[in-house]
């Protein structure tokens, strides 16, 4: 026994897509897809987000946790003109000093802002591993205020 009667899902009477309807449809779907990809990348939202899903209490004992954490952080709170990957950090004290001061530096030059490759001192940095705490000199050389991440 045959069933004649058009199944759910099933579009019988639409005559088959031409193949510019076809191109058409998929680029409504991916220049905008596209579009939006492009601005979360520019605008850091990115790694914004991968600060927050990655960064953790025990990140604030590990050197290179910390020197991401705190590259994203400075962008953020526009401490810096520079870009995230023109921030060079130089930390004075290992993992076992609770309390490493670390210096920012500009790179200037090789992709980014600048001719003449250098790295001139921007600020200084205090952080407080226990304490989850971060200070910086920015804007007020010597005098350090607390910085919300």
């Amino acid at each position: 026994m045959l069933n004649n009667s058009p199944r759910l899902g099933r579009r019988t009477s639409r005559a088959p897509r031409s193949l510019k309807q076809h191109i058409i449809r998929r680029l409504t779907i991916l220049i905008p897809t596209f579009l939006l990809m492009f601005f979360v990348v520019r605008s850091g939202t990115l790694d914004n987000l991968y600060d927050q899903f990655t960064f953790n209490k025990l990140s604030w004992f590990d050197n290179t946790a910390l020197v991401e954490h705190l590259r994203t952080i400075l962008t953020r709170k526009g401490l810096s003109p520079l870009p995230r990957r023109c921030l060079v950090m130089v930390v004075n004290g290992d993992t076992s000093v609770n309390t490493p001061d670390i210096d920012v530096l500009g790179r200037h030059g090789n992709g980014c802002p600048g001719d003449i490759p250098s790295a001139a001192l921007l600020f200084h940095v205090k952080v407080n591993r226990a304490g989850q705490s971060i200070m910086t000199d920015a804007g007020s050389p010597g005098t350090f205020h607390t910085i919300t991440p």
